[in-house]
């Protein structure tokens, strides 16, 4: 039910953050740390007792959780401000089959709370903090929800590219071939797609970076791997169409320069360093 956890740092103090029931959960136990560093479960104590604090976790389970133990929970507002009443985290827990706050053991273990819950705690602790903690955690999720794009873009490109050599094994790749020549002939075509785009083949490209790691589209920017991806679909069409594959670069050189040039419009798009997107192969044999 959880992922990898992320941290975040907030007024120097390390936040960590964990996925579960694909949710944020925020550690309590790291913000009370900011305050107290050897204090850190009796504030998270002393705070859940509180008759507010009690409310608001009720209101909160009402609305996310289904299975939310009323009974119990109005037995607990009953007793809060009462100098006799006590309450943990797991009590809270156990007894009203909560949600919204969850006990972890272990070395990355403590007291998580959904991060509606955990900016409430925040709040308690510090608002400065709270603030400074609402603006890492939106900052987190920006470069998330980046990375996410990123991803979505490769794996594009790279679904594209199964489609395309399938097009390459149908139409071009007799069965009499050896497996050497079948390679021969899928570099040959993934070159197709390089000069197109790029204006060099990968090995021009290696020949010029020789201290770069991958490829050169692993140094594709996200225009040019919609573009790719684009290139990679017309190809296997040409492919089938029977279209030889001098005239399929001249096709495919002319597409890539008009979509690249509607993709980077009013953008500031690197290009790869010597790329010739804009090169020109009329006079290609």
């Amino acid at each position: 039910m959880t992922t990898k956890n992320r941290e975040i740092e907030v007024m120097n103090t390390r936040i960590t953050i964990a996925r579960m029931a694909e949710e944020d959960y925020i550690s309590l136990t790291d913000i009370a740390r900011h305050r107290d560093t050897e204090r850190s479960d009796d504030l998270v104590r002393n705070w859940i007792r509180n008759r507010n604090t009690l409310e608001f976790l009720g209101i909160w389970e009402q609305i996310h959780n289904p299975d939310f133990n009323s009974v119990e929970f109005d037995g607990f507002r009953m007793q809060a401000g009462l100098n006799s009443f006590t309450l943990t985290p797991k009590q809270w827990i156990q007894r009203t089959q909560a949600r919204g706050i969850v006990s972890k053991a272990g070395r990355y273990g403590g007291t998580f709370a959904h991060r509606d819950i955990a900016f409430e705690f925040a709040s308690w602790v510090s608002v400065e903090f709270k603030l400074y903690l609402i603006k890492e955690f939106q900052r987190l999720k920006e470069a998330e929800q980046a990375q996410l794009g990123w991803d979505i873009k490769r794996n594009l490109a790279n679904i594209n590219y199964r489609i395309h050599t399938d097009a390459i094994k149908a139409n071009l790749i007799p069965p009499e071939l050896s497996g050497q020549q079948v390679n021969l002939v899928y570099a040959s075509e993934a070159d197709v797609l390089n000069m197109a785009l790029f204006g060099m083949t990968a090995k021009q490209w290696r020949d010029a970076n020789p201290k770069e790691k991958g490829n050169i589209r692993d140094q594709a920017n996200a225009a040019q791997l919609v573009c790719l991806a684009n290139l990679e679909n017309l190809n296997a069409l040409f492919i089938k169409e029977g279209i030889e594959q001098p005239e399929r670069l001249r096709k495919l050189n002319r597409i890539a320069i008009e979509q690249m040039e509607i993709l980077t419009v009013d953008r500031s798009i690197k290009r790869l360093e010597g790329g010739a997107v804009s090169v020109s192969l009329d006079s290609a044999n």
